[in-house]
């Protein structure tokens, strides 16, 4: 029914969120600075306790083995060396022309050999010193492996989990750090939505505070303008309303035949135009509020369309009517119908103006889009003609905006037309897209209504 969207990798998905994410970014910031740190300190502490080692500890280390080595005797007894091994974290290991004995079995003395090689090891055994005795016998005396081999390894999963630990309580902070910049956003958006009802929380009084708080008065005073702006709007076209009523009827009553016919015909033209653009600017106005200036109601879309499509098809023998592609059986859906017909004769009217020289008719699709939940329903609107430049596409919607390469005053409209489409889809929660379909301009409605049933065709 609907195509999923691919599945990227995970290191794809963490690229793109370290890549978007400040506080990925700082706690990545506080690993690497914490590893770095962790390894220099090691470092120096290593080169450190190894010159202490050779300066200061080897001395005495040696002469503490030259004692135990006296204490084991010459020849070497083996039962003082099993004492001593008993007594002391040692291993011992014999070898000579009479003795040769081991503390531990030989897998264990040489389960370190790759560590030959060293100063302080020989024959695979973490020895200390080795010394000979007068009757040839040698004996290696070193650490015992068994009371401090498992020792790193605990060690190991310690220092991790501090790490870890350290790692969670600085993302925590961070997170509170910067819990002013998500306010901050979601504010930015509401303002951009035009709703200045909720200022942004002011959390705290350092530097996000103070942004927010100037961000906060740059709302306050945008707001302010654009209240100033609307209410000069609408007190003007309030205004103008009732003297065009007037010279619309004095225009009216002057004579249709004779010298003032043709001068009767351009002023009552002028004058709906003039009549035209305070309704729609008075319909914007309203629009503005979004979904509370609706009024819902039960409409059959597909049948709202045909009845604006026959309207809006020229009178003339030679015209082509307007081409439908409707989904059938379509269920009743909550929408305005008074905005929803202007909203489509708009779009119409515009198609129709610029097909004049096309070889089709305007096409009119109502179909549903796949939707993760569902189907959503979507208008299209596509006429045949010359389109627009790719530079004026982002502003076709905007207010009073009219590209001279597509239409001129004498062609009609005053700019406020698809403006008006815009508005009206945002009321109901959709959204207008135009976009070049080469031949001809394209505009796609999506009412993000979700079906869960798809209607047959």
């Amino acid at each position: 029914m609907f195509k999923k969207k691919p599945h990227r990798p995970w290191h794809h998905r963490a690229r793109h969120a370290l890549g978007h994410s400040l506080r990925g970014r700082l706690v990545t910031v506080f690993l690497l600075l914490a590893m770095a740190l962790a390894a220099t300190f090691t470092f120096g502490m290593q080169k450190a306790l190894s010159v202490g080692w050779r300066v200061a500890a080897r001395p005495l280390v040696s002469d503490y083995v030259d004692r135990l080595a006296a204490d084991i005797g010459s020849p070497p007894s083996i039962e003082r060396a099993q004492a001593l091994t008993q007594r002391l974290p040692v291993s011992v290991q014999i070898s000579g022309p009479v003795v040769n004995w081991r503390s531990s079995p030989q897998s264990d003395m040489f389960r370190h050999r790759h560590r030959v090689g060293n100063d302080d090891w020989q024959d695979g055994l973490p020895r200390l010193l080795s010394r000979t005795t007068a009757d040839g016998h040698r004996i290696d005396l070193g650490v015992s492996v068994a009371a401090w081999e498992n020792q790193p390894h605990r060690v190991g999963w310690y220092t991790l989990a501090g790490i870890l630990a350290l790692t969670a309580l600085a993302y925590g902070y961070i997170r509170r750090l910067l819990r002013p910049l998500d306010d901050i956003r979601d504010g930015a958006q509401r303002f951009g939505s035009g709703d200045f009802a909720q200022p942004i929380p002011i959390r705290r009084r350092d530097e996000l505070g103070q942004l927010a708080t100037d961000v906060n008065t740059m709302a306050g005073r945008i707001h302010q303008m654009l209240e100033a702006k609307r209410g000069l709007l609408l007190a003007i076209s309030h205004e103008l309303r009732s003297p065009l009523t007037r010279a619309r009827l004095n225009t009216e009553l002057l004579p249709e035949v004779g010298d003032v016919a043709p001068r009767r015909e351009a002023l009552l033209r002028d004058l709906g135009e003039m009549r035209d653009l305070v309704t729609d600017l008075l319909e914007s106005e309203r629009l503005g509020q979004g979904h509370a200036a609706l009024q819902l109601e039960s409409v059959d879309l597909a049948e709202l369309i045909r009845e604006v499509a026959e309207v809006a098809t020229p009178a003339s023998a030679s015209a082509q009517p307007v081409a439908l592609d409707l989904v059938s059986d379509l269920p009743p859906l909550q929408l305005d119908r008074t905005r929803m017909r202007l909203l489509l004769r708009n779009l119409l009217d515009n198609a129709l103006r610029h097909s004049a020289d096309a070889a089709q008719p305007p096409m009119v699709r109502l179909q549903l889009a796949p939707d993760a939940e569902g189907h959503r329903v979507c208008i299209t609107v596509r006429d045949y003609g010359s389109g627009v430049d790719e530079d004026a596409l982002p502003h076709l919607a905007e207010p009073f905006y009219r590209p001279d390469s597509a239409r001129g005053r004498t062609a009609g409209g005053v700019g406020l037309g698809l403006y008006l489409c815009k508005l009206v889809a945002q009321a109901h929660g959709g959204s207008l897209n135009l976009r070049n379909a080469q031949p001809g301009l394209e505009a796609s409605l999506d009412l993000s209504i979700l079906l869960k049933e798809t209607p047959s065709r």
